[in-house]
């Protein structure tokens, strides 16, 4: 171990979902998410990372046409295992019927248990939107539900409906996601019925709930596959959706009816059905 490690601080005003995409693509080591962006730590120099940031930051401004915030703050720290103490400051979550911890903490006996070690770099159910999705699960996933997790990142949305009794697909765009799904449901002694990298598209199932915890501009891009997965009385959780989006992404689903909103913070996660 090196007597000195880097500490690269990044916060970012809006559109949280898409730098930490681009982190989890370019890292070669995990990150830490908080509310106000990341914390990346190496043992090799992060100038390079931040550098990285500042270009994806402004493709993202002139592909959004809009203004983003990012800083960035680099401090050489004396080496400790600050995996360690990272793991210590990751508290236990209890959602609804859930109760979610890494291997660890002790489980709790009152409540539905997952077991999440976040790895450093995937959710844990702390973000607003995992929390509201877990939520949404909790109450629309019964026993024997057909259910398909899109953009399953750490598997935790699909790992909460199997342990309600659900049958589980899933699918990420993104290998390590994929990955560390399967990981995370191994540590929960539960498999996926099956699961892929790439889209819904792969898939021509029908299924009772349809999730996908994305971003809004991807819930508009594949708005029709989605609904073409549900089943009859099917119900399609979205999430990920920032409230000053929300009607932009309705506009997509004008043919479902909502059913629930489960607002936190500026997060919006929609509960729709198709109309009748």
């Amino acid at each position: 171990m090196q007597e000195y490690y880097y500490e690269l601080v990044v916060k970012v005003s809006s559109h949280h979902s898409l730098f930490s995409d681009f982190l989890a693509d370019t890292l070669p080591v995990g990150f830490e998410e908080n509310d106000d962006g990341f914390i990346i730590r190496s043992e090799d120099e992060l100038d390079t990372i931040t550098w990285g940031l500042e270009q994806f930051c402004e493709a993202l401004q002139k592909a959004l046409k809009e203004d983003i915030e990012l800083e960035c703050s680099i401090s050489k720290l004396k080496n400790s295992d600050w995996v360690g103490l990272y793991q210590k400051s990751i508290e236990p979550l209890a959602i609804d019927k859930f109760y979610i911890h890494p291997t660890w903490d002790e489980p709790n006996p009152q409540l539905i248990n997952i077991v999440i070690d976040p790895a450093l770099a995937f959710g844990t159910g702390h973000h607003p939107t995992t929390a509201s999705s877990l939520r949404a699960i909790s109450k629309y996933v019964k026993k024997g539900s057909r259910v398909i997790d899109v953009g399953c990142g750490s598997g935790i949305l699909g790992i909460g409906a199997m342990k309600l009794g659900a049958k589980v697909d899933a699918c990420d765009t993104d290998i390590v996601s994929v990955e560390n799904s399967i990981k995370n449901a191994e540590l929960n002694s539960l498999e996926f019925n099956n699961i892929w990298e790439g889209s819904i598209t792969k898939t021509d199932k029908k299924y009772d709930v349809v999730v996908a915890n994305i971003v809004a501009d991807v819930l508009t891009f594949i708005a029709k596959d989605l609904k073409n997965a549900l089943d009859e009385n099917g119900i399609l959780i979205l999430s990920g959706i920032l409230d000053k989006y929300e009607t932009k992404v309705l506009n997509f689903y004008k043919d479902c009816e909502i059913v629930q909103r489960i607002v936190q913070d500026e997060w919006v996660t929609l509960i729709l059905k198709m109309k009748v």
